[in-house]
C-alpha cells in the first residue's frame, strides 16, 4: 500500500518534467499543461482508495529540526490588499478573529488568545508542492478537530471549507477537505512557522496544514472555517479555487 501513496509523488515529479519551462511560472501556468493536469487527475481516485485504506490515524513523516530546509519558498499570494487585513496586520493580530460556522450548534468567534489556549501541536513536515519542489519547515498551531468539536459538528457535515483573506487573480482563495483528514492528528490551523509568527507571505496570521495531502491545499491566511454538506454552490463548487479553475484535482493525498 505505501507503493500507491509513493507513486503520487513520483507521478507529481513526472508530469512536472513534461511540464518543462512551465515549472517557472508556478502553479497558474503548469495546469495549462494537458499532460500533467491528466497525471494528477488519473491519480485522485486511485490515491484517496490508498490513503482511506491506510486508516485516518496513518502519520505523514515527521522531522529532526536538523532536517528542516534553510529557505522554506512561499508559494501563491504572498501579500493581502483588503484594507480589513491591512488593519489587522498593523495591529500585529491584537484584534483578529477566527470564525467558526456553518453546520455547527455553537458557531465559534476565536481571537489569537483562544486559539493558543487550546493545546498546541508542533510538527515538522515536508511540504510537497505540485510544481515539483519540496521543503521542511516546522508548525505550530492547534489541532483542527478539537476545534471543531468545541463548536459541535452536526450530523449533515461532510466537508469542511476554509475561506482566506486574499485574492488570487482577483478570485477568493479557498480550500476543503473532508472530515477524515479534518480530525487527522497532523492536521492543524498554524500560527507559527520555524519557532516564530507566521510572516505574511506563508500566511499570516492562520494557515492550514494538512500534512497528507499536497501544498495547494494547505491554505494561507485563514480568516473563516465552514462545516458544509456538500461543495456545490461555494464559488465555483468544485471544492477549491485551483479545482474551479480546471487545475487540480480536488484530493492531493501523497
Amino acid at each position: 500500500m505505501s507503493r500507491l501513496i509513493l507513486s503520487r509523488r513520483t507521478l507529481i515529479r513526472a508530469g512536472a518534467a513534461g511540464a518543462g519551462s512551465l515549472l517557472l511560472s508556478g502553479c497558474d501556468k503548469l495546469f495549462e499543461n494537458p499532460t500533467f493536469r491528466g497525471t494528477l487527475e488519473s491519480a485522485e481516485d486511485l490515491h484517496q482508495a490508498a490513503q482511506r485504506a491506510l486508516g485516518r490515524d496513518a502519520l505523514a513523516r515527521e522531522f529532526a529540526a536538523s532536517d528542516m530546509s534553510p529557505a522554506f519558498r512561499a508559494n501563491g499570494s504572498r501579500e493581502v490588499a483588503d484594507p480589513a487585513y491591512r488593519r489587522h496586520f498593523a495591529q500585529g493580530f491584537a484584534e483578529w478573529s477566527l470564525r467558526v460556522d456553518g453546520l455547527v450548534d455553537k458557531p465559534l468567534t476565536l481571537p489569537f488568545t483562544a486559539l493558543k489556549a487550546f493545546p498546541q501541536r508542533t510538527q515538522i513536515t515536508r511540504h510537497d508542492c505540485v510544481e515539483g519542489w519540496s521543503a521542511i519547515g516546522q508548525w505550530t498551531g492547534p489541532r483542527l478537530g478539537p476545534i471543531l468539536d468545541l463548536a459541535g459538528l452536526r450530523p449533515q457535515a461532510r466537508y469542511i471549507v476554509f475561506h482566506c483573506a486574499d485574492l488570487y487573480h482577483g478570485r477568493p482563495y479557498y480550500e476543503s477537505i473532508d472530515l477524515i483528514d479534518a480530525f487527522h492528528p497532523q492536521t492543524i490551523l498554524a500560527w507559527g512557522m520555524n519557532g516564530k509568527p507566521l510572516e505574511e507571505a506563508h500566511g499570516a496570521p492562520l494557515r492550514l496544514r494538512v500534512e497528507k495531502q499536497l501544498g495547494y491545499k494547505h491554505a494561507k491566511f485563514v480568516t473563516r472555517v465552514e462545516a458544509v454538506a456538500t461543495l456545490g454552490g461555494i464559488h465555483g463548487g468544485k471544492g477549491g479555487y485551483w479545482e474551479d479553475n480546471g487545475a487540480y484535482a480536488w484530493y492531493a493525498g501523497i
